[in-house]
């Protein structure tokens, strides 16, 4: 059976029609009110963006949000973890600090902040979840407290998962530490043709893992978590992986994760993700690249691997940018995300996640 997506477009001529108007029709269009009792612990889910970024989703966005949770009578609070990689949000102090500094204060989005996974990404509460690759998920305390939960992504291009929209913003946003290293579980291995030596992979490295010696990297693998940020700053491709035989594995490993903070909320989930400023990288890194694709509208849904497909789909319709970081695939219909990362098949995301019972990849979108 076929999952609901909604969808608005972009365009508008009058104030019924701009971005928060938008928002708030996605919203109760596709049921998301319905999901909210009367004195809930509402979690809004989405991420502050690193220190340096600017693709994060607009503050003033996650407002209309708030809004509409405050009048079903709950309490709304905006909530992402800790990140395995060293940065800007690596604890809660530097967290907040930095979604401050990115404009989500109290006055503007009308609620207060959260880190879920608490000071030092200790809050950690198991969920079972009975498939291949765990029995029991590690996730954030204060998400899994959450009476109701509402998921909010930025769709963009990722360095390790292909992308980045609901299903990846549930596993690594809804996981502590110990749970971001369970996921990741991977061997980073440095070609050293390649390699220049320039440090910047062992400046980064979290567990300090990665040594230079005679300008060549190398990886202590007993130290190393897999997080992937040497992969991002490396400027000759030099560190990888195993990408033909761990790349399933980890994406399968994610989506699972996914489906514990799914399942941990049932019937008292909804995403909306914006498909705006379309980045090849996650927000994850100190940057944002220019777009790939044109800015192309706003999705909601009660199911994570339809909205994802929705928004594969669409941003692969369109033409991408030739002055963007795509390599190839700018035709309209081709994978922009293969043509930034051809290594990386980022829809087994939504297989993996349809075979274990997290959605559906047939949709119905309705354009609002």
């Amino acid at each position: 059976m076929s999952s609901k997506v909604y969808f608005a477009n972009l365009r508008a001529r009058t104030d019924k029609s701009n971005k928060i108007s938008k928002i708030r029709h996605l919203f109760d269009r596709a049921g998301l009110d319905e999901l909210i009792e009367p004195g809930d612990l509402t979690a809004i889910k989405l991420t502050f963006g690193e220190r340096g970024s600017d693709g994060f989703i607009n503050p003033v966005f996650v407002r209309q949000v708030v809004d509409k949770i405050k009048a079903k009578g709950a309490k709304p609070f905006l909530t992402d973890t800790n990140t395995l990689y060293s940065g800007s949000r690596h604890n809660a102090v530097d967290h907040l600090l930095t979604a401050l500094e990115h404009g989500f204060d109290y006055t503007v989005t009308g609620a207060p902040i959260i880190i879920a996974d608490g000071l030092r990404s200790e809050n950690i509460t198991e969920v079972e979840i009975s498939k291949k690759h765990f029995t029991k998920v590690k996730l954030a305390t204060d998400i899994v407290s959450a009476d109701s939960v509402i998921v909010l992504s930025h769709f963009k291009g990722h360095e390790m998962a292909g992308f980045g929209g609901a299903i990846k913003n549930l596993a690594m946003g809804g996981a502590p530490a110990v749970g971001k290293k369970e996921q990741h579980a991977l061997k980073i291995i440095v070609d050293q043709d390649k390699c220049v030596g320039c440090e910047k992979c062992s400046a980064v490295c979290p567990e300090k893992a990665i040594t230079v010696n005679e300008k060549k990297a190398s990886v202590a693998t007993e130290k190393c978590v897999g997080c992937g940020e040497c992969l991002t700053v490396c400027p000759v491709k030099a560190t990888g992986m195993d990408w033909a035989t761990d790349l399933t594995a980890f994406l399968e490993r994610m989506t699972e994760y996914g489906y514990g903070v799914a399942k941990a909320h049932e019937n008292r989930i909804g995403y909306i993700n914006f498909l705006l400023n379309i980045t090849p990288d996650c927000d994850c890194v100190p940057w944002s690249d220019a777009p790939i694709v044109p800015d192309i509208g706003i999705l909601a849904s009660t199911d994570p691997v339809a909205i994802d497909q929705a928004s594969y789909d669409l941003v692969n319709n369109q033409l991408g940018f030739s002055d963007s970081l795509l390599s190839c695939n700018c035709e309209a219909g081709a994978d922009k995300f293969r043509g930034l990362r051809s290594h990386i098949d980022g829809s087994i995301q939504m297989r993996y996640g349809e075979e274990i019972g997290m959605g559906s990849r047939d949709y119905e979108l309705i354009v609002l």
